[in-house]
């Protein structure tokens, strides 16, 4: 195995470094950066602390807002939120926010800084199904409200997509373990190995607990019918999990075939190419001038030398073969390989959970379902499917869960 997966791929900012890039802040009033954050976290706020050599107000101001601020400083598509909203943009180039909020984290981490405090018992407890982000973020807000919180997990390590998706080079298990602690530290309680409706039924949870949050992502992999049965083939999902939880050392084929354009695809690319596989095609259906995948992983899965043809879809498969079709052009692309893993979505698994999906979705809308004491979050939630929106779900499903049981009241 190749070492270079377990390595974080971007180099963090240095004391000095960090006040140079703080000091190209613009300090503007109206901070557009702060206003274009899905978790309500203040970049300006944070920026101007670190400008004052004030970090412990820097994280403060950081996980006052987001109890999983160091995994955000890393894997947030900035570009599509604060980033996008910079003004300095008009300049020359965006704040690096996502890299100021990782050293302010880091900092954090290194003094031991415990800054989320635990309320007052309100004699009101919740149970949480999952435990991806977006429920740990709807625990640790509940518990500051001073509730019991009971996590139900159905593996054996907390963190979800965050646990066994996203690879080691983006996101460290250290990390994982250290914000999850946190919470655990605020006085979350965590079952593991239960999976709710097979283990625990939900009229059980709901007999024990005052409201029941259920949290579970898209933690299956599509698979296209063409592909079925075919031995050759996995869901870029399995793939991503047998990565991670062997910390990269997996068999690996000579070459391999993704098909997928999406910030998955570029996760399964960029950690073959890691891992040592020497030849690695990406085929995509959408064209670049639409990529799905942000540019900041496509440009690491491109300076990993990955090829990638865009504007093709599959129409067949045999074996190791997959033909494509070009979207607009009459050409066919057949290519072989050893190994073809799928990226071309991911599914809610929401069995014996008393709640209806549509589309991966809950038909009600916001939080609440037909039952008045179970709520939803996460990737089962209408909204974008990354990190810092799973902390807005969280966040707002822990106010509407204590609107409805009137906290101490």
């Amino acid at each position: 195995m190749d070492n270079k997966y377990l390595e974080e791929m971007e180099s963090s900012f240095s004391m000095l470094t960090i006040m140079e890039e703080a000091e190209r802040c613009l300090l503007c009033l109206d901070a557009p950066c702060s206003k274009a954050c899905p978790a309500d976290t203040d970049p300006a706020a944070f920026i101007r602390s670190v400008r004052f050599r004030n970090f412990k107000g820097a994280a403060e101001t950081i996980r006052e807002n987001n109890a999983l601020g160091s995994i955000c400083a890393m894997v947030c598509p900035t570009e599509k939120y604060c980033e996008m909203g910079c003004s300095r943009s008009e300049i020359d180039r965006p704040i690096n926010i996502g890299g100021i909020q990782k050293f302010v984290t880091d900092f954090e981490q290194k003094t031991e800084m415990e800054i989320l405090k635990k309320g007052e018992p309100n004699g009101k407890s919740i149970a949480i199904v999952g435990s991806g982000p977006s429920g740990l973020q709807a625990a640790a807000s509940l518990l500051q409200l001073g509730y019991a919180v009971t996590i139900f997990e159905k593996d054996e390590q907390a963190g979800g997509y965050l646990r066994y998706g996203i690879p080691e080079y983006r996101l460290p298990n250290a990390i994982v373990n250290y914000e999850i602690l946190r919470i655990v530290n605020l006085g979350a309680d965590i079952v593991y190995n239960t999976t709710i409706g097979k283990d625990m039924s939900m009229d059980d949870l709901k007999a024990k607990f005052d409201a029941v949050i259920v949290a579970i992502g898209a933690s299956k992999g599509k698979m296209l019918d063409m592909f079925e049965g075919n031995e050759n083939v996995e869901t870029a999902v399995s793939f991503l999990a047998r990565a991670r939880d062997n910390r990269g050392d997996i068999e690996l084929p000579k070459d391999a075939l993704v098909i997928g354009g999406g910030d998955v695809a570029m996760d399964v690319v960029t950690s073959l190419k890691l891992l040592g596989v020497k030849n690695v095609t990406d085929v995509v259906y959408e064209e670049f001038c639409e990529f799905k995948a942000s540019k900041k992983e496509l440009a690491g899965a491109q300076k990993q030398h990955v090829t990638i043809i865009d504007g093709y879809y599959p129409v067949a498969a045999e074996g190791h073969t997959v033909t494509f079709k070009h979207r607009h052009l009459n050409n066919e692309l057949k290519i072989e390989a050893e190994k073809i893993i799928l990226a071309v979505g991911q599914e809610v698994v929401a069995d014996n959970l008393n709640i209806e999906t549509e589309n991966n979705q809950v038909k009600t809308p916001g939080y609440k379902t037909a039952d008045k004491n179970i709520f939803v979050t996460g990737d089962i939630v209408h909204g974008d499917m990354t990190v810092v929106w799973a902390v807005k779900k969280g966040k707002e499903v822990a106010a509407e869960i204590h609107d409805f049981l009137g906290g101490n009241n």
